[in-house]
This record gives C-alpha cells, sequence and structure tokens, in this order.
C-alpha cells in the first residue's frame, strides 16, 4: 500500500448545493480542465458561467485594471463550452462561500478514513457516486432535496457541445540520439525510426502521447517524478536486432 497526496477539483451550484468532486495527483492546468470536462459529462449541462479562484493553473496574471490574463489550455477550455467567466477578489475567500464549504464538507464525509483505492479511476468513481448519493439530501432551509433543486438548476443550463475538449498540455520536441524526447524534464522513448526527428507531444492528466505529422507514435503514462525516464522496449526492438545489449 503506497499513500499518495490527492489534489481535488471541486464544483459547486449554489442554488441546489449540487457538488461534483474529483481527486488528481498533481494540481496542474490539464487537471483543472480535466475535471470540468467529468464535471459536465456527470451533470449532462454545462453552466453558462462559473466563479473562479485566481490559481494560476488558470490565471496568467491580473492585469492593473483587473482583468484576468488566462492560461492559453483554460482560454481554450472557455471558448469550446462557452462559459462566461467570473473571478474572487484575491485572497478573499468569501467570494466562494459556497465551494470553500463544499471543500469542507468533502474532506469530512469523503476523507475520512483514509480512502484506500487500487486507482485513480476507481477513487474517482467512488466520489462520483458520494456525490450522486447526496442529491438525496434535504437541507436545513429547504423542502426539496439536492436532486430536485438541480433539476431546476439544469433546466438554466447549456446543452454539452458535440464533443469535449481536449484536455492536453500541447508541446513540440525532438528526438535525440538515444530516440528519447523530454517533456516537462522527464524523458520518453520513441521507436528508433524516428531518430532526431522534430515530434509533437500532448500531456494529459495520466499520460503522454508523442506524434510525428499526423501520425500518434507512442504514448506512455505519464511520470510525475523528476529527470527520469520512462521507455517502452518495444521501440527499441529494430537497434536490439542489430546490436545485442544496445539498451544495457
Amino acid at each position: 500500500m503506497v499513500e499518495q497526496k490527492a489534489h481535488f477539483f471541486a464544483l459547486d451550484f449554489p442554488h441546489s448545493d449540487a457538488c461534483f468532486v474529483r481527486a488528481y495527483p498533481a494540481a496542474v492546468s490539464e487537471a483543472w480542465v480535466d475535471g470540468h470536462i467529468h464535471a459536465f459529462a456527470f451533470f449532462g449541462r454545462v453552466p453558462q458561467s462559473v466563479l473562479y479562484d485566481n490559481d494560476r493553473c488558470l490565471v496568467a496574471k491580473i492585469l492593473a485594471d483587473g482583468t484576468r490574463k488566462r492560461t492559453k489550455l483554460f482560454s481554450g477550455f472557455l471558448s469550446h463550452y462557452l462559459i462566461h467567466d467570473r473571478y474572487g477578489r484575491p485572497g478573499k475567500g468569501n467570494d466562494k462561500g459556497a465551494v470553500e464549504g463544499l471543500v469542507g464538507y468533502a474532506r469530512r464525509n469523503f476523507m475520512v478514513p483514509i480512502p484506500r483505492f487500487a486507482t485513480w479511476e476507481a477513487f474517482n468513481l467512488w466520489l462520483e457516486e458520494q456525490c450522486r448519493k447526496r442529491q438525496a439530501d434535504v437541507l436545513r432551509g429547504h423542502s426539496d432535496n439536492i436532486g430536485q433543486r438541480l433539476a431546476r438548476d439544469l433546466d438554466a443550463m447549456m446543452d454539452l457541445p458535440a464533443s469535449p475538449f481536449d484536455a492536453c498540455d500541447q508541446a513540440t520536441g525532438q528526438v535525440n540520439s538515444q530516440s528519447l524526447v523530454r517533456y516537462k524534464t522527464n524523458d520518453y522513448s520513441v521507436p528508433v525510426a524516428y531518430g532526431h526527428r522534430d515530434v509533437w507531444l500532448r500531456g494529459y492528466v495520466d499520460k503522454v502521447v508523442i506524434g510525428c505529422g499526423g501520425n500518434v507514435i507512442a504514448s506512455h503514462p505519464r511520470c510525475r517524478d523528476r529527470e527520469d525516464m520512462v521507455f517502452d522496449p518495444v521501440h527499441y526492438l529494430p537497434l536490439l536486432e542489430r546490436k545485442t545489449g544496445a539498451l544495457e
């Protein structure tokens, strides 16, 4: 059993108190956007506007007039779903009181005792089920349960687009003489036939996809360590056929 730190994406609908919570191994832009995509799929609708904090995964810079310069990935996501983004004041957590309350609720009800799961996906499926079960609760001051109030929320939301946004960081690189290409401090292998070629990379929450031209040439689990190497021995088979022990 390995203990890992989890970072949580939390979305709350203030009118209905419906919620969505998802866990990730790292707090990166791809996780933020991936969390939205799973939340929208969970509810089957897209909110017209969302109130955000000023996390640097979303906001690259707050300009002098108070407007936000969004990160490239987040800007593309907003355009895809046509969401109006609003922001709380820096350092003013009470501007987002509902979601701050959700974070506390999730910590008390979903994380105690410490959950144990074999995979992140299994953990997240369990979290979805907890959010779904909560919709049967009737909160103080309300006669309808969360699910009944959520139905009214959903009526005011937008339809999902024809296809979800591709939640990945995009980069380019060049394969070195060892058939490795660097992405975010780590090296990933590609078939030896692509040595010294220019390639494109897509960094998802859980994997790194590498391509050349219009072809995908490699896919690896994403490594969260630093200065590490991730390789597939199959990529080196042509070399091994010519030179035994080339990987030693």
